[in-house]
C-alpha cells in the first residue's frame, strides 16, 4: 500500500514538472531580461526555508517575510509562488519520511486522506469561520499541549510513547484530527505543528508526524500549484530554485531528524509546537487591530 501511495505520489510530482518545464522554457523564450529577482537571494531562500521547513517549522511564513524584505517577488504573486516552490521539495520531504520511518500503513494512508479531503470538503465550511477566533483557540491549544509535553518530560505525568499504528477510537480521533487540520490550511493555518501535537496526543512515536503531515501536504499542493502556474501567478526564478536547491536543504534536514534520539526529537517537537503557538496568539491579536 505504502508503495502505491509513493507511485501516486511521483506521478504527480512528474505532471507538475512537467507543467512547470513547459510554461518556464516559453516564458523564458517571450520574456528574455524580466526581472524575477536575484538567484543568489532565491537560492539561499531556498536553501534555509525548507531545511527549516523539513523540521517541522513551516515555510510559507518565513519565505513571505523573505520575499517582502528583500522585494523579490510582487505581492499579487506571493501566493502562487508559494505553492509552486515549495510543491517539489514538499515532495521530496514525503517521499523520504514515509519510505525511511516506520508507520503502520492503515494510520498513515487513513490520516493523509482526511487531511486531503478536509482540504478539499471542508474549504467551504473553514472559509465562514472567524480566522481571529481560529488562530486565538488553536495557539491557546498548543500552548496547553507543550504545558503536557514538558510535563512529561520532566516525570511529572506519564504520556508521550513510541507507537508506529492507531486502531479503535485513537485510529478515529487521528482522522477526525487530520480532516480538521486540512481544512484549517485554508485559512492559512499549518498543518504540521498540530499534527505533531495531534501524533504525540495519541501516543504514537513523534518521529511518525513527519510522514504525515509531509504527506498530506505533498497530495494537496501539486494540483493547487498548476493552476497557478496555468494562470503565470507566480516567480519562476524563485519555482526553479526551490525545486532544486530547495531540495538540498530537505536532504540534510531530513537525516539530521531521522537520525535523532526519540529523547532529543521530542523536545524539537515541543520547541516548533511551542514557535507556532505563540504565532498563531500573535497573528490573533494582529487580525484584532487590523479590524478596530
Amino acid at each position: 500500500m505504502v508503495q502505491i501511495l509513493l507511485g501516486i505520489l511521483g506521478i504527480m510530482a512528474i505532471w507538475y514538472l512537467v507543467v512547470f518545464a513547459k510554461d518556464y522554457k516559453e516564458f523564458k523564450t517571450n520574456n528574455a531580461g524580466v526581472d524575477e529577482g536575484s538567484t543568489a537571494a532565491h537560492g539561499g531562500i531556498a536553501l534555509g526555508v525548507n531545511f527549516f521547513d523539513t523540521l517541522g517549522i513551516g515555510g510559507f511564513a518565513p519565505m513571505t517575510a523573505l520575499f517582502k524584505q528583500f522585494n523579490l517577488v510582487h505581492d499579487r504573486i506571493i501566493p502562487g509562488t508559494l505553492n509552486t516552490a515549495m510543491t517539489i521539495p514538499v515532495i521530496a520531504e514525503a517521499f523520504i519520511f514515509i519510505k525511511k520511518v516506520e508507520v503502520e500503513p492503515i494510520t498513515l494512508i487513513s490520516m493523509l486522506v482526511a487531511a486531503t479531503l478536509g482540504a478539499i470538503i471542508g474549504a467551504g465550511v473553514v472559509a465562514k469561520l472567524d480566522e481571529k477566533k481560529v488562530q486565538l483557540y488553536m495557539g491557546s491549544a498548543l500552548i496547553i499541549v507543550v504545558l503536557i509535553m514538558l510535563a512529561q518530560q520532566f516525570g511529572l505525568i506519564q504520556g508521550g510513547g513510541e507507537a508506529v499504528g492507531l486502531t479503535g477510537i485513537k485510529l478515529v480521533i487521528a482522522v477526525v484530527g487530520n480532516f480538521i487540520l486540512g481544512a484549517l490550511m485554508t485559512l492559512g493555518i499549518g498543518l504540521y505543528a498540530p499534527c505533531m501535537a495531534l501524533v504525540y496526543a495519541l501516543g504514537l512515536s513523534p518521529l511518525v508526524a513527519f510522514p504525515v503531515m509531509m504527506g498530506s501536504c505533498a497530495y494537496l499542493m501539486p494540483a493547487a500549484s498548476v493552476k497557478f502556474i496555468k494562470a503565470g501567478a507566480y516567480n519562476r526564478k524563485a519555482t526553479l530554485m526551490n525545486a532544486t536547491i530547495g531540495v538540498v536543504g530537505v536532504i540534510v534536514a531530513a537525516y539530521l531528524v531521522t537520525g535523532l534520539s526519540i529523547a532529543m526529537l521530542t523536545k524539537v517537537v515541543i520547541a516548533v509546537v511551542l514557535y507556532t503557538a505563540i504565532k498563531l496568539l500573535k497573528d490573533s491579536r494582529k487580525v484584532v487591530s487590523v479590524a478596530a
